[in-house]
């Protein structure tokens, strides 16, 4: 058996599997996904319409990013907001076209210039589901009144939970539709210190799991808030671990399925996954001082030694000075989204070398619910 084998041999996992390995699917308003799984927004351009419509189109929950998402328009540069604003209706409106009955949202975070007005475009749009991180989305269900969007905050810890809960509750007599909890393992800007990384990486992080589980069944009542768990889920053993031992709802994946045809990164991208090692996969500080999980590339090594100059501010992230940052993030990740891999930052999960292959989302969604699929 390989370094990068799944390893699911553990006998739980196998009677888990006989025995349906809980596959109740996730209420999304209105709506209930055929498998308790969503796709984890990846920007910039990594998660569009097309993972987020093939996601959807086998039962599970596709989120398109909308970080930078109208990059590609010929007036991203002069007017970031607008571009972003046409990209949001137009990737939803070709993700419904792929899967018309699935469930497809959008992941939105607090942090981005724009903020506001992205989300209400999103929930106009006819957004299933919201998710909103890298900060906490206190007023997200003012910004959605009126539509039928499910919302989920993004969170890291039990008091997070609890902070957004009791808010949502006192100022809009309303509470969270999921509870996303994004660990340690996870890709991209992650929610902790370096050192926390450290301290909390793996099954560590498992006991504040449990008490944000706690949180959910204390202010649902009768009926607990769906957790779903993200940030280092590969595999079935994960998927397992998840739900049966842990007791969460449901999982998001994100690093799984960018190594998929249907993904939307380019085929640079794709293979900078199947060729890294596990030693290549390193924290790196962002320009706006958050750690995040990458790839270690050229880039990388060049932007720790010398500032890149920033051409032009995109009005991405609020907490950004262009004059003093290393690097424009945006700029590194529309590199990587257009295959540029010299110049791009390439965020991944902890688990991205343990890809092989290029696969298919169904493909991917079958190994994790065997049972969700007819036999072939």
């Amino acid at each position: 058996m390989s370094e990068k084998d799944p390893g699911w041999k553990d006998l739980k996992i196998k009677t888990a599997e006989k025995n349906a390995l809980r596959i109740k699917g996730l209420p999304v308003g209105r709506k209930q996904s055929k498998l308790p799984v969503i796709q984890g927004g990846m920007g910039v351009g990594i998660s569009l319409s097309g993972l987020a419509g093939a996601v959807a189109s086998c039962g599970g929950i596709g989120l398109i990013s909308a970080a930078q998402i109208g990059f590609r328009r010929p007036e991203f540069d002069r007017d970031p907001v607008s571009a972003n604003i046409a990209s949001i209706k137009e990737e939803f409106q070709k993700a419904r076209k792929i899967a018309p009955e699935g469930i497809i949202g959008f992941n939105i975070m607090v942090a981005m210039h724009g903020y506001e007005t992205y989300v209400k475009t999103a929930a106009e749009a006819g957004a299933d589901l919201i998710v909103c991180g890298a900060g906490l989305p206190v007023d997200l269900p003012a910004y959605t009144a009126g539509t039928p969007a499910a919302l989920a905050p993004v969170i890291s810890s039990a008091r997070a939970a609890e902070l957004i809960c009791r808010m949502w509750k006192h100022r809009y007599q309303r509470l969270p539709d999921l509870l996303i909890v994004e660990g340690p393992e996870a890709g991209g800007h992650l929610g902790f210190s370096p050192e926390e990384v450290e301290e909390k990486g793996g099954r560590r992080f498992d006991e504040e799991i449990k008490r944000i589980l706690a949180v959910a069944e204390t202010y649902g009542g009768n009926e607990a808030i769906p957790v779903v768990l993200a940030g280092g889920i590969y595999d079935r053993a994960d998927v397992f671990h998840a739900m049966e031992e842990l007791g969460a709802t449901g999982v998001q994946i994100a690093t799984r399925l960018v190594t998929t045809e249907e993904c939307d990164a380019p085929s640079a991208y794709k293979q900078a996954y199947l060729n890294a090692k596990k030693e290549d996969i390193v924290l790196t500080k962002s320009p706006v001082g958050m750690p995040g999980r990458a790839i270690r590339n050229e880039f990388l090594r060049r932007a720790a030694k010398e500032q890149i100059p920033v051409k032009a501010c995109h009005k991405c992230l609020k907490k950004c000075d262009p004059t003093k940052i290393p690097y424009c993030i945006t700029d590194a990740l529309i590199h990587a989204a257009r295959g540029e891999m010299e110049d791009a930052l390439i965020f991944c999960g902890s688990n991205a070398w343990r890809a092989e292959k290029i696969e298919r989302v169904e493909d991917v969604l079958r190994e994790l619910f065997p049972l969700s699929f007819p036999e072939r």
